[in-house]
Protein backbone atom coordinates (compact mmCIF):
# COMPACT_ATOMS: atom_id res chain seq x y z
CA UNK A 1 0.00 0.00 0.00
CA UNK A 2 1.35 3.41 -0.93
CA UNK A 3 2.22 5.40 2.18
CA UNK A 4 1.43 8.84 0.75
CA UNK A 5 4.53 10.46 2.27
CA UNK A 6 6.62 12.49 -0.17
CA UNK A 7 10.04 14.08 -0.16
CA UNK A 8 10.23 17.12 2.04
CA UNK A 9 8.14 15.52 4.77
CA UNK A 10 4.76 16.45 3.22
CA UNK A 11 2.11 13.84 4.02
CA UNK A 12 -1.18 13.70 2.12
CA UNK A 13 -4.16 11.52 3.01
CA UNK A 14 -5.32 11.59 -0.63
CA UNK A 15 -2.40 10.61 -2.85
CA UNK A 16 -2.36 12.91 -5.91
CA UNK A 17 0.43 10.83 -7.41
CA UNK A 18 -1.89 7.85 -7.69
CA UNK A 19 -5.04 7.43 -9.74
CA UNK A 20 -8.47 8.19 -8.37
CA UNK A 21 -9.26 4.47 -8.55
CA UNK A 22 -6.15 3.60 -6.53
CA UNK A 23 -7.11 6.09 -3.85
CA UNK A 24 -10.63 4.72 -3.74
CA UNK A 25 -9.42 1.14 -3.40
CA UNK A 26 -6.43 1.59 -1.07
CA UNK A 27 -6.70 4.94 0.72
CA UNK A 28 -6.55 6.86 2.88
CA UNK A 29 -2.80 7.30 3.15
CA UNK A 30 -0.29 9.15 5.29
CA UNK A 31 -1.56 10.41 8.64
CA UNK A 32 -5.07 9.12 7.85
CA UNK A 33 -3.87 5.55 7.35
CA UNK A 34 -4.73 2.95 9.98
CA UNK A 35 -1.09 2.80 11.12
CA UNK A 36 -0.69 6.60 11.15
CA UNK A 37 0.22 6.55 14.82
CA UNK A 38 3.57 5.07 13.84
CA UNK A 39 4.13 7.54 10.99
CA UNK A 40 7.05 9.66 12.10
CA UNK A 41 6.62 12.00 9.15
CA UNK A 42 3.24 13.09 10.49
CA UNK A 43 5.00 14.96 13.28
CA UNK A 44 3.79 15.35 16.84
CA UNK A 45 0.05 15.57 17.34
CA UNK A 46 -1.09 18.79 18.96
CA UNK A 47 -3.39 18.61 21.95
CA UNK A 48 -6.95 17.68 21.08
CA UNK A 49 -10.21 17.92 22.91
CA UNK A 50 -10.97 14.85 25.05
CA UNK A 51 -13.23 12.18 23.59
CA UNK A 52 -15.92 12.93 26.19
CA UNK A 53 -16.14 16.59 25.19
CA UNK A 54 -19.75 17.72 24.87
CA UNK A 55 -20.65 19.61 21.70
CA UNK A 56 -21.59 23.21 22.42
CA UNK A 57 -21.90 24.56 18.85
CA UNK A 58 -24.21 23.59 16.01
CA UNK A 59 -24.28 23.16 12.26
CA UNK A 60 -27.70 23.37 10.61
CA UNK A 61 -29.32 22.32 13.86
CA UNK A 62 -26.92 19.42 14.44
CA UNK A 63 -24.69 19.64 17.54
CA UNK A 64 -20.98 19.80 16.71
CA UNK A 65 -17.84 20.22 18.77
CA UNK A 66 -16.54 22.61 16.10
CA UNK A 67 -18.21 23.49 12.77
CA UNK A 68 -15.01 22.65 10.89
CA UNK A 69 -14.44 19.93 8.36
CA UNK A 70 -13.52 18.75 4.89
CA UNK A 71 -15.72 19.59 1.86
CA UNK A 72 -16.73 17.37 -1.02
CA UNK A 73 -13.69 16.22 -2.94
CA UNK A 74 -10.97 14.31 -1.12
CA UNK A 75 -13.22 12.13 1.10
CA UNK A 76 -13.92 9.56 -1.60
CA UNK A 77 -15.44 6.83 0.56
CA UNK A 78 -16.31 5.82 4.12
CA UNK A 79 -12.72 4.93 5.01
CA UNK A 80 -11.67 8.52 4.29
CA UNK A 81 -14.65 9.91 6.22
CA UNK A 82 -13.93 7.67 9.22
CA UNK A 83 -10.34 8.88 9.27
CA UNK A 84 -11.46 12.51 9.00
CA UNK A 85 -13.74 12.12 12.02
CA UNK A 86 -10.96 10.38 13.94
CA UNK A 87 -8.65 13.32 13.22
CA UNK A 88 -11.06 15.93 14.64
CA UNK A 89 -12.65 17.12 11.40
CA UNK A 90 -16.16 17.30 12.82
CA UNK A 91 -17.97 17.81 9.50
CA UNK A 92 -17.14 15.36 6.72
CA UNK A 93 -18.66 15.77 3.26
CA UNK A 94 -18.86 12.52 1.32
CA UNK A 95 -17.57 13.08 -2.23
CA UNK A 96 -20.33 14.05 -4.68
CA UNK A 97 -22.40 11.09 -5.86
CA UNK A 98 -24.71 10.52 -8.84
CA UNK A 99 -27.61 8.23 -9.68
CA UNK A 100 -25.37 6.12 -11.90
CA UNK A 101 -21.74 5.18 -12.30
CA UNK A 102 -19.53 7.87 -13.84
CA UNK A 103 -15.78 7.60 -14.53
CA UNK A 104 -13.06 9.92 -13.31
CA UNK A 105 -11.07 12.02 -15.71
CA UNK A 106 -7.79 10.31 -16.65
CA UNK A 107 -4.76 10.62 -14.39
CA UNK A 108 -3.33 13.05 -13.41
CA UNK A 109 -6.05 15.00 -11.62
CA UNK A 110 -4.12 17.08 -9.09
CA UNK A 111 -1.07 19.06 -10.22
CA UNK A 112 0.91 21.71 -8.41
CA UNK A 113 -0.16 25.09 -9.79
CA UNK A 114 2.35 27.95 -9.85
CA UNK A 115 0.79 31.25 -8.92
CA UNK A 116 2.30 34.69 -8.38
CA UNK A 117 -0.36 35.59 -5.85
CA UNK A 118 -4.13 35.36 -5.38
CA UNK A 119 -6.22 34.41 -8.39
CA UNK A 120 -8.70 36.92 -9.72
CA UNK A 121 -11.93 35.03 -10.54
CA UNK A 122 -12.86 37.84 -12.92
CA UNK A 123 -10.27 36.75 -15.46
CA UNK A 124 -9.07 33.43 -16.86
CA UNK A 125 -5.37 33.20 -16.01
CA UNK A 126 -2.93 30.92 -17.79
CA UNK A 127 -0.79 29.17 -15.18
CA UNK A 128 1.98 26.59 -15.24
CA UNK A 129 1.12 23.29 -13.55
CA UNK A 130 3.35 20.29 -12.96
CA UNK A 131 3.87 17.28 -10.71
CA UNK A 132 6.17 19.07 -8.22
CA UNK A 133 3.74 18.58 -5.35
CA UNK A 134 6.17 18.54 -2.43
CA UNK A 135 5.84 22.25 -1.71
CA UNK A 136 2.48 22.87 -3.40
CA UNK A 137 0.07 25.34 -1.83
CA UNK A 138 -2.38 25.46 -4.74
CA UNK A 139 -3.38 22.50 -6.89
CA UNK A 140 -5.60 21.59 -9.82
CA UNK A 141 -8.95 19.88 -9.36
CA UNK A 142 -9.76 17.89 -12.48
CA UNK A 143 -11.75 14.77 -11.64
CA UNK A 144 -15.00 15.13 -13.55
CA UNK A 145 -17.20 14.17 -10.56
CA UNK A 146 -16.69 10.41 -10.66
CA UNK A 147 -19.29 8.26 -8.94
CA UNK A 148 -19.87 4.62 -8.28
CA UNK A 149 -23.25 3.04 -8.87
CA UNK A 150 -25.70 3.61 -5.98
CA UNK A 151 -25.54 -0.11 -5.15
CA UNK A 152 -21.92 0.55 -4.14
CA UNK A 153 -21.99 4.07 -2.72
CA UNK A 154 -25.24 3.87 -0.72
CA UNK A 155 -24.05 1.25 1.79
CA UNK A 156 -20.68 2.97 1.91
CA UNK A 157 -22.30 6.33 2.66
CA UNK A 158 -24.36 4.65 5.38
CA UNK A 159 -21.11 3.40 6.91
CA UNK A 160 -19.72 6.95 6.80
CA UNK A 161 -22.86 8.32 8.49
CA UNK A 162 -22.45 5.76 11.27
CA UNK A 163 -18.80 6.74 11.76
CA UNK A 164 -19.72 10.20 13.04
CA UNK A 165 -19.22 10.47 16.79
CA UNK A 166 -20.88 12.79 19.27
CA UNK A 167 -20.56 16.33 17.95
CA UNK A 168 -19.84 15.22 14.38
CA UNK A 169 -21.94 15.08 11.21
CA UNK A 170 -21.71 13.49 7.77
CA UNK A 171 -22.95 15.52 4.79
CA UNK A 172 -24.05 13.75 1.63
CA UNK A 173 -23.03 15.65 -1.53
CA UNK A 174 -24.88 14.93 -4.76
CA UNK A 175 -25.58 16.27 -8.22
CA UNK A 176 -27.78 15.44 -11.17
CA UNK A 177 -26.53 14.17 -14.50
CA UNK A 178 -27.66 15.55 -17.85
CA UNK A 179 -28.97 13.03 -20.35
CA UNK A 180 -31.85 12.35 -22.71
CA UNK A 181 -35.17 13.76 -21.60
CA UNK A 182 -34.24 17.42 -21.34
CA UNK A 183 -34.78 19.67 -18.35
CA UNK A 184 -37.52 17.61 -16.72
CA UNK A 185 -35.28 14.55 -16.62
CA UNK A 186 -32.38 16.63 -15.30
CA UNK A 187 -34.51 17.94 -12.44
CA UNK A 188 -35.80 14.43 -11.70
CA UNK A 189 -32.26 13.08 -11.59
CA UNK A 190 -31.29 15.62 -8.91
CA UNK A 191 -34.34 14.62 -6.89
CA UNK A 192 -33.49 10.94 -7.25
CA UNK A 193 -29.88 11.51 -6.18
CA UNK A 194 -31.03 13.45 -3.11
CA UNK A 195 -33.50 10.70 -2.19
CA UNK A 196 -30.77 8.07 -2.46
CA UNK A 197 -28.59 10.06 -0.05
CA UNK A 198 -31.46 10.33 2.44
CA UNK A 199 -32.05 6.57 2.11
CA UNK A 200 -28.39 6.09 3.03
CA UNK A 201 -28.99 8.10 6.21
CA UNK A 202 -27.29 11.41 5.34
CA UNK A 203 -28.58 13.92 7.93
CA UNK A 204 -27.52 16.93 5.81
CA UNK A 205 -27.40 17.28 2.03
CA UNK A 206 -25.25 19.43 -0.23
CA UNK A 207 -26.20 19.93 -3.87
CA UNK A 208 -23.14 20.52 -6.03
CA UNK A 209 -23.93 23.31 -8.49
CA UNK A 210 -20.35 24.33 -9.22
CA UNK A 211 -18.31 21.43 -10.53
CA UNK A 212 -15.28 23.01 -12.25
CA UNK A 213 -15.06 20.15 -14.75
CA UNK A 214 -18.42 20.56 -16.45
CA UNK A 215 -18.05 23.84 -18.30
CA UNK A 216 -16.69 26.59 -16.06
CA UNK A 217 -18.47 29.29 -18.05
CA UNK A 218 -21.88 27.62 -17.80
CA UNK A 219 -21.99 26.28 -14.26
CA UNK A 220 -25.43 25.30 -13.03
CA UNK A 221 -25.20 27.75 -10.12
CA UNK A 222 -25.35 30.65 -12.61
CA UNK A 223 -28.72 29.50 -14.01
CA UNK A 224 -30.98 31.01 -11.35
CA UNK A 225 -34.26 29.83 -12.84
CA UNK A 226 -33.15 26.23 -13.16
CA UNK A 227 -31.45 26.15 -9.74
CA UNK A 228 -34.65 27.41 -8.10
CA UNK A 229 -36.68 24.77 -9.89
CA UNK A 230 -34.31 21.98 -8.89
CA UNK A 231 -33.94 23.18 -5.29
CA UNK A 232 -37.71 23.39 -4.88
CA UNK A 233 -38.19 19.88 -6.25
CA UNK A 234 -35.41 18.47 -4.05
CA UNK A 235 -36.77 20.12 -0.89
CA UNK A 236 -40.25 18.79 -1.65
CA UNK A 237 -38.69 15.31 -1.77
CA UNK A 238 -36.39 15.47 1.28
CA UNK A 239 -38.58 17.56 3.59
CA UNK A 240 -36.84 18.64 6.79
CA UNK A 241 -33.41 17.32 5.82
CA UNK A 242 -31.22 20.47 5.55
CA UNK A 243 -30.09 21.33 2.02
CA UNK A 244 -26.97 23.39 1.23
CA UNK A 245 -26.15 24.71 -2.24
CA UNK A 246 -22.48 24.59 -3.27
CA UNK A 247 -21.60 27.72 -5.27
CA UNK A 248 -18.78 29.08 -7.36
CA UNK A 249 -17.57 32.69 -7.17
CA UNK A 250 -20.27 34.95 -8.64
CA UNK A 251 -19.03 37.59 -11.08
CA UNK A 252 -21.50 40.31 -10.04
CA UNK A 253 -23.58 41.24 -7.02
CA UNK A 254 -26.63 41.39 -9.30
CA UNK A 255 -26.24 37.74 -10.29
CA UNK A 256 -25.72 36.65 -6.69
CA UNK A 257 -28.70 38.72 -5.53
CA UNK A 258 -30.93 37.05 -8.10
CA UNK A 259 -29.89 33.57 -6.98
CA UNK A 260 -30.32 34.32 -3.28
CA UNK A 261 -33.72 35.95 -3.74
CA UNK A 262 -34.91 32.94 -5.72
CA UNK A 263 -33.48 30.18 -3.53
CA UNK A 264 -33.04 31.44 0.05
CA UNK A 265 -36.70 30.68 0.90
CA UNK A 266 -36.13 27.10 -0.31
CA UNK A 267 -32.77 26.02 1.10
CA UNK A 268 -30.94 26.01 4.41
CA UNK A 269 -27.49 27.23 3.48
CA UNK A 270 -24.82 28.00 0.91
CA UNK A 271 -21.24 26.73 0.66
CA UNK A 272 -18.75 28.90 -1.23
CA UNK A 273 -16.57 28.63 -3.12
CA UNK A 274 -15.68 25.55 -5.13
CA UNK A 275 -12.61 26.52 -7.19
CA UNK A 276 -11.37 29.31 -9.47
CA UNK A 277 -10.89 28.24 -13.10
CA UNK A 278 -7.59 28.74 -14.91
CA UNK A 279 -5.97 27.56 -18.12
CA UNK A 280 -3.20 25.15 -17.07
CA UNK A 281 -0.13 24.61 -19.22
CA UNK A 282 3.30 23.01 -19.03
CA UNK A 283 6.54 24.99 -19.06
CA UNK A 284 6.48 24.53 -22.84
CA UNK A 285 2.96 25.96 -23.12
CA UNK A 286 1.17 22.70 -23.85
CA UNK A 287 -2.00 21.69 -21.95
CA UNK A 288 -0.94 20.34 -18.56
CA UNK A 289 -3.83 17.87 -18.27
CA UNK A 290 -4.35 15.21 -20.94
CA UNK A 291 -7.57 14.78 -22.87
CA UNK A 292 -10.10 16.90 -24.66
CA UNK A 293 -11.87 19.60 -22.68
CA UNK A 294 -9.36 19.74 -19.83
CA UNK A 295 -7.41 22.83 -20.87
CA UNK A 296 -9.29 24.78 -18.20
CA UNK A 297 -9.48 23.29 -14.72
CA UNK A 298 -10.48 24.41 -11.27
CA UNK A 299 -7.68 25.63 -9.01
CA UNK A 300 -7.97 25.24 -5.25
CA UNK A 301 -5.76 25.99 -2.29
CA UNK A 302 -4.03 29.09 -1.01
CA UNK A 303 -4.38 31.14 -4.21
CA UNK A 304 -8.18 31.24 -4.02
CA UNK A 305 -8.44 32.35 -0.36
CA UNK A 306 -9.22 36.05 -1.11
CA UNK A 307 -11.94 35.11 -3.62
CA UNK A 308 -13.48 32.68 -1.12
CA UNK A 309 -13.47 35.22 1.69
CA UNK A 310 -15.03 37.82 -0.60
CA UNK A 311 -17.91 35.47 -1.38
CA UNK A 312 -18.49 34.77 2.30
CA UNK A 313 -18.62 38.51 3.01
CA UNK A 314 -21.09 39.03 0.16
CA UNK A 315 -23.33 36.21 1.38
CA UNK A 316 -23.19 37.52 4.95
CA UNK A 317 -24.02 41.08 3.87
CA UNK A 318 -26.99 39.90 1.82
CA UNK A 319 -28.22 37.75 4.71
CA UNK A 320 -28.03 40.68 7.12
CA UNK A 321 -29.76 43.09 4.73
CA UNK A 322 -32.54 40.60 3.98
CA UNK A 323 -32.97 39.39 7.55
CA UNK A 324 -32.49 35.84 6.25
CA UNK A 325 -31.47 32.88 8.37
CA UNK A 326 -29.49 30.64 6.04
CA UNK A 327 -26.15 29.15 7.07
CA UNK A 328 -22.90 30.06 5.32
CA UNK A 329 -20.14 27.48 4.86
CA UNK A 330 -16.80 29.11 4.07
CA UNK A 331 -14.62 27.03 1.73
CA UNK A 332 -11.52 27.90 -0.26
CA UNK A 333 -7.89 28.48 0.63
CA UNK A 334 -8.20 27.56 4.31
CA UNK A 335 -4.67 26.35 5.07
CA UNK A 336 -4.37 26.90 8.84
CA UNK A 337 -6.17 28.10 11.97
CA UNK A 338 -5.77 31.73 10.84
CA UNK A 339 -7.71 30.86 7.71
CA UNK A 340 -10.50 29.41 9.83
CA UNK A 341 -10.66 32.58 11.92
CA UNK A 342 -10.73 34.74 8.78
CA UNK A 343 -13.76 32.90 7.41
CA UNK A 344 -15.61 33.15 10.71
CA UNK A 345 -14.84 36.87 10.89
CA UNK A 346 -16.19 37.23 7.34
CA UNK A 347 -19.50 35.69 8.42
CA UNK A 348 -19.16 31.92 7.96
CA UNK A 349 -21.09 29.68 10.32
CA UNK A 350 -18.95 26.69 9.38
CA UNK A 351 -15.55 26.41 7.70
CA UNK A 352 -14.06 23.65 5.56
CA UNK A 353 -10.63 22.90 4.14
CA UNK A 354 -9.77 20.52 1.30
CA UNK A 355 -6.28 21.35 -0.01
CA UNK A 356 -5.13 22.58 3.41
CA UNK A 357 -6.35 19.38 5.05
CA UNK A 358 -4.77 17.19 2.38
CA UNK A 359 -1.41 18.91 2.87
CA UNK A 360 -1.77 18.93 6.67
CA UNK A 361 -4.00 16.02 7.79
CA UNK A 362 -3.53 17.20 11.39
CA UNK A 363 -5.26 20.51 10.68
CA UNK A 364 -8.44 19.29 12.36
CA UNK A 365 -6.49 18.62 15.55
CA UNK A 366 -4.82 22.01 15.35
CA UNK A 367 -8.25 23.66 15.10
CA UNK A 368 -9.51 21.53 17.99
CA UNK A 369 -6.60 22.68 20.15
CA UNK A 370 -7.65 26.34 20.05
CA UNK A 371 -10.87 28.10 20.98
CA UNK A 372 -13.37 28.37 18.16
CA UNK A 373 -13.28 31.97 16.86
CA UNK A 374 -16.33 34.06 17.63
Amino acid sequence: MRCGTYRGGVTWFYDPRATYEDNLAHGPFGAFAADAGADADAGPSPAVAPAEELPTLSFLGRPVCRPFGIPAGPLVNAAFCEAAFAHAFDIAVYKTVRTGAHPSHPFPNCLAVRTAGPLDPGRLDTLVADSALDAARSISNSFGVPSRDPDAWQPDMARAVAAAGAGQVLVGSFQGTRGPGGEDAYVADHVHAAALCVEAGAPVLEMNLSCPNEGTGALLCFDTRLVARIAGAVKEEVGDVPLVLKLAHFPTDEALDALLRATSPLVDGYAAINTVPARLVTDEGRPALPGRGREVAGVCGEAIAPAALAMVRRLAAWRADAGAGFAIVGVGGVMDTAGVAAHVAAGADAVMSATGAMIDPLLGRRVAAVSWPR
